[in-house]
């Protein structure tokens, strides 16, 4: 590379990161427009608008308002992934939705559920969406052999003998059907249709019959709902959550950039432009894609830049061998980067992969985090294979040829790990078993073996008129303090309603005595008016169908990981062990929240998904090391002094990846608020475990199950 072409990346480089910082500087939390608009926050870092619904059936099952719950979250969710659906009462459904202002616009887009109906040619609706059971998209051919794109309907079992009937009745006659008072097809009936099931074709593609399909099951619902209220509600976490955390991650920055150039010199420097970079360009996609940011959110970001870290400091360590290995600075950059390639695709790539499935398969919280994983792995893998391979190469010709900007690898006695194994596995099985001690414990003292917020247990909604507006914060510092003093726990969240002194309170679930205590306590602190204050109980935002999908999600991605892994390593036993890997990270961080008694809400499940996205990144680190080294071990070597070299040749990327992603999260832990610091602490407890994980358990694991195999073999 000319020394001209150097500078002009490096200034190209400067200038991009200062144009989309300038752009989110006057976007982001301004209200203004721009190229770049306003990023979308969630309900717990801005607000929305809160729509009550009432059934119109007087007494409605549980099954009934569950499934009604379930899928008109799906509806939602087309609006974001943060959307909140969960029950008031005994017939009412609560719907959040986060980043609008306009409720009569959401209620005018929602349209009416259950209105998919089948018409008869005079009009006469003889069939509703109630009567549908499924609608799966589907490929057939017509009489030609050309195919079709249809959607295949499935009724009830006593709406399929209805509609058996009913196609009788109307042969050469069109029967419509019809989707939120649109014909959406109008087939003619050739004859009776029995077996309960019916087609909509028509459709130009797969996707278009998947979209109509899902449309329909959405729309299915089982209850029809009459709007009672809506409300424009604030933050559930105040703007000091929403500065406290950017201010968090901006130091966090800076002191990661500081580290790599302690550390790493000259490239460490190089890391840190790339890496303002990633920041920036995420920024960026956040607005483009319209993507929800929320505190799961956060942590899908702060993952993918501790992936993006560790890709740095692997490529980066790479180097350092090859220079000591007597390499000139440019042949070692060359090979760096190559060598770096393999573990650093296989660890992004597994990561992609659980990213991908809980983007398809999860709802809510999980969908979120997914969103912002994902963005942030392609953009992280993105900034380390080029643009920190372009400035490396900047800086090499602007005159930084020697090596002593890029540093040498230090000699070390290689560690016996492997030696120690048994004491290994003895402290994390007895970190994993104490975690199964105390959720009996718990059981026994409070009858939950965990510590469930509101997201999981449902709870109290208290409904109160100040004299006068309060903010966030006054209510955080004033209100939450008198109120946690009556109920004995903190847990408690609190909402404002826009443009009036209405504050909305969730708590755990009330007994009447303490409803009482409660209405007194704030008639005395601040002379409520005892007659505006309104309780109701509310179910859980994260219902049995969300957890559901969650765990279906995650075990997927799991097979995913494993099956991904299994085909680059061509050898289960690295499935296997990599899987037996991550369950003990993730054990451990479970057991740290029955331990602590640690609250367990939406953002226990980001926080479980980012250990193990940690877990399986760090795993594949080591096991790419053990599969480039093993062809070199001759037929009768050792095979634990192999794997304990591996895991010496990668100590250094252990120790200080997850150090700099432990920096970040501990920043945000002591400067953020109390949620935030809820939310942190048990990261911080996975990345510290993780890092003696991956350096003391994970080779130790692949090695026991590898040498049982050859003892099997023989």
């Amino acid at each position: 590379m000319k020394k001209s072409r150097g500078i002009i990346i490096i200034i190209l480089t400067v200038l991009i990161i200062a144009g989309l910082s300038f752009m989110e500087a006057v976007g982001f939390g301004s209200g203004k427009t721009g190229n770049i608009r306003e990023i979308n926050l969630g309900l717990d870092l801005a607000g929305g608008v809160s729509i009550t619904y009432e059934a119109s059936k007087e007494n409605p099952t549980e099954v009934e308002m569950s499934d009604t719950i379930y899928k008109l979250q799906k509806r939602v969710e087309g609006y974001s992934t943060e959307s909140e659906v969960y029950q008031e009462g005994s017939n009412r459904i609560n719907v959040d939705i986060p980043g609008v202002s306009d409720a009569n616009t959401i209620l005018e887009e929602l349209g009416k559920p259950g209105s998919i109906e089948f018409q008869t040619e005079d009009g006469t609706t003889v069939l509703s969406g109630t009567d549908i059971a499924d609608a799966q998209a589907a490929t057939t051919q017509d009489d030609m052999g050309n195919k079709q794109y249809v959607v295949e309907l499935t009724f009830t079992d006593e709406a399929a003998a209805t509609f058996a009937q009913i196609t009788a009745d109307n042969i050469g006659k069109t029967l419509a059907i019809v989707y939120d008072e649109a014909v959406i097809s109008a087939p003619t009936v050739k004859s009776a249709i029995e077996g309960g099931k019916a087609y909509i074709d028509g459709m130009s593609s797969y996707e278009e019959a998947e979209q109509l399909a899902s449309a329909i099951r959405i729309g299915s619902l089982k209850l029809e709902l009459t709007e009672l209220r809506s409300n424009v509600v604030g933050a559930k976490l105040g703007q000091e959550a929403i500065s406290t955390s950017l201010k968090a991650g901006a130091i966090g920055l800076v002191l990661i950039i500081i580290f790599m150039t302690v550390f790493y010199l000259l490239p460490g420097f190089v890391s840190g432009i790339a890496l303002t970079l990633y920041l920036a360009l995420t920024l960026a996609m956040l607005n483009l894609f319209d993507i929800t940011l929320t505190l799961p959110g956060i942590a899908g970001i702060v993952l993918s830049l501790g992936m993006a870290v560790d890709a740095n400091v692997i490529i980066f360590a790479r180097i350092r061998e090859e220079l000591t290995a007597g390499k000139t600075v440019k042949s070692a950059m060359k090979l760096g980067f190559h060598k770096a390639l393999s573990a650093i695709i296989d660890g992004n790539v597994t990561t992609l992969i659980a990213a991908v499935v809980l983007g398809i398969k999860g709802t809510g919280t999980v969908k979120g985090f997914a969103m912002t994983l994902g963005l942030g792995v392609v953009l992280s893998m993105f900034t380390a294979l080029f643009v920190t391979k372009a400035l490396l190469n900047a800086f090499y010709a602007l005159g930084f040829t020697d090596p002593k900007f890029y540093g040498r690898q230090k000699e070390r006695k290689t560690i016996d790990f492997l030696g120690k194994k048994n004491v290994f596995f003895i402290v994390s099985l007895a970190l994993i078993l104490s975690g199964f001690v105390f959720l009996g414990v718990n059981k026994s003292q409070t009858g939950s073996i965990l510590n469930y917020s509101m997201e999981f247990r449902g709870g109290t909604s208290t409904n109160v008129t100040f004299n006068e507006d309060m903010s966030i914060e006054d209510i955080d510092a004033e209100v939450k303090p008198v109120i946690s003093d009556i109920i004995s726990e903190g847990d408690i969240q609190a909402q404002k309603v826009a443009d009036s002194n209405a504050v909305i309170i969730k708590t755990r679930l009330l007994t009447l005595d303490e409803r009482t205590e409660i209405s007194k306590a704030l008639a005395e602190t601040f002379g409520v008016d005892e007659t505006l204050i309104t309780t109701e109980n509310i179910s859980a935002t994260i219902g049995s169908e969300m957890r559901m999908d969650a765990v279906i999600a995650v075990v997927i991605s799991l097979a995913g990981m494993l099956a991904y892994i299994w085909f680059r390593f061509k050898n289960l036993g690295f499935a296997v062990s990599a899987m037996f890997a991550l369950l003990n990270d993730v054990l451990v961080v479970f057991a740290f929240y029955a331990i602590s008694k640690t609250s367990v809400g939406g953002t226990f499940i980001a926080c479980m998904l980012t250990i193990v996205g940690y877990s399986i990144n760090a795993t594949i680190i080591i096991f790419d090391r053990i599969r480039e080294n093993l062809p070199q071990m001759k037929a009768n070597g050792d095979l634990k002094d192999l794997v304990n070299v591996c895991i010496n040749q990668t100590l250094s990327r252990s120790i200080y990846t997850n150090l700099t992603t432990f920096i970040t999260i501990a920043v945000l832990y002591f400067v953020g608020v109390a949620s935030i610091k809820e939310f942190a602490l048990p990261l911080m407890i996975g990345i510290a475990y993780g890092t003696y994980s991956s350096v003391c358990v994970t080779g130790a694991l692949w090695y026991v199950i590898r040498t049982k195999n050859r003892k099997n073999e023989k």
